[in-house]
């Protein structure tokens, strides 16, 4: 029997990607050293876990030294695509193998999860030209949340790792000290991110190719001036983040880590960068469900197939005839007009409650497949959300701004300009 590969040992055929772990070293070395406490953003899908898995068994070998604290915090979003989902909680009882690390699963309050938000309240679904509100509500805010709470220090004090006792003396985060916040973020996922990256690459000192690190979260209240930033697989391929997971991670030399799931739920080494750029079902950002289209072509998980119908549900729900619309001029607090007169806005109760019934209905023909099959189910929409949505629509509820007299968007108005000029409706004119 041959010896086994070593991951990071040099060889011409994988020059380029042990260069690429070597630089993560590097980075994780250098700014890793200037912070006592570390945190890990974790979303679960393909670029984080890698980086979850990578820098806990680079500390566990040895290669980069250990923090006083290590806290990962986990991003349930309610929205994630089962197999990710499902592989989250077969990681997450893996964490708990090391009383090092402390596990905090965050979740957005009831009244501001996706569907909540959507159905109850009556926001629409997020678009990318105007109305991108999912991302920050249902996973940076709650994060953000969480760690400033346990920046505080009362409530640190009585946080345990993994269900056990809190951190000792040693591991607390004391009141004037930063944390550095690593996260998964990696050039050539998103042409939008790829921009902000090559603008702020250089700052706070980092080096191109060592990871992007950036000085304290400017935008996260309760947090300011205390995190710092570093993306220590900014500079990796792909490629390369498959290999972690479907042949090193799983691999008892490296930590034996439940992560070939992730990385076919995506597709694996046939994968496209295009088919890994959200993890969440029906996602109302993404123009194709090619992540979902993987993954219900798998005998394994093809029940989930009904899933396919939420992105034309949201659709549905953008149409004029489905929302509100500002009839005239919209006067600010400050007397000016608003600049986008007649915008259109929320979603009438007649909108949200069919909705509500199409959601139900996929979840419900999932969930027989999936019994049927003896298969993992689905919980997109649990009971507690579902009563939320009916209690918020009873109480006719409006996002702030709107008061439920306006008409919907579908009815024939007269034209208002931005300079307050009014155009009369012509109807008949030749």
């Amino acid at each position: 029997m041959g010896a086994q590969s070593d991951f990071f040992a040099g060889s011409a055929t994988r020059l380029v990607y042990d260069e690429a772990v070597e630089l993560t070293v590097a980075s994780l070395a250098d700014y890793g050293a200037r912070h006592a406490h570390w945190c890990i953003a974790w979303s679960g899908g393909k670029d984080s876990t890698a980086t979850l898995t990578l820098v806990i068994h680079l500390i566990e070998t040895g290669r980069v030294p250990r923090p006083k604290s290590l806290t990962v915090y986990y991003a349930d979003t309610r929205q994630e695509l089962p197999p990710l989902a499902l592989a989250a909680v077969d990681l997450m009882a893996q964490l708990a193998r090391f009383p090092w690390i402390r596990m905090r699963v965050v979740t957005a309050p009831l009244d501001k999860r996706f569907l909540v938000y959507i159905l109850g309240r009556g926001v629409p679904p997020p678009n990318n030209n105007t109305l991108r509100w999912c991302t920050r509500q249902i996973k940076v805010d709650p994060m953000a949340a969480a760690i400033a709470a346990d920046l505080a220090p009362a409530d640190v004090a009585g946080l345990g790792h993994n269900g056990g006792p809190a951190l000792d003396g040693d591991g607390m985060i004391g009141p004037g000290e930063t944390v550095l916040m690593i996260t998964g973020v990696r050039q050539g996922e998103s042409a939008m991110r790829d921009r902000r990256i090559e603008m702020s690459c250089s700052k706070d000192g980092a080096e191109c190719g060592q990871g992007w690190y950036q000085q304290a979260l400017p935008e996260s209240k309760g947090i300011r001036d205390r995190i710092n930033t570093l993306a220590p697989i900014l500079h990796w391929r792909v490629c390369h983040v498959w290999d972690w997971l479907k042949i090193f991670a799983p691999h008892p030399a490296y930590g034996g880590w439940s992560t070939s799931r992730i990385a076919n739920a995506y597709g694996g080494d046939e994968a496209e960068e295009l088919n890994a750029r959200t993890g969440c079902c029906g996602c109302p950002l993404a123009s194709k469900d090619l992540a979902l289209d993987r993954i219900v072509a798998d005998p394994a998980w093809s029940h989930y197939a009904p899933l396919k119908h939420l992105k034309p549900i949201y659709r549905t729900l953008r149409l004029p005839k489905n929302r509100l619309r500002k009839a005239g001029i919209e006067r600010l607090k400050d007397g000016s007009i608003a600049k986008n007169p007649q915008r259109m806005g929320p979603l009438t109760f007649a909108a949200r409650l069919w909705a509500l019934g199409e959601i139900l209905d996929v979840q419900a023909e999932v969930n027989a497949a999936a019994a049927a099959l003896d298969r993992p189910g689905l919980d997109l929409l649990n009971a507690v959300e579902e009563a939320r949505i009916r209690e918020l629509i009873d109480l006719k509820t409006w996002p702030d701004g709107w008061e439920g007299t306006e008409p919907t968007a579908d009815t024939p108005l007269d034209a208002v300009f931005a300079d307050g000029s009014v155009q009369p409706l012509l109807i008949g004119a030749e």
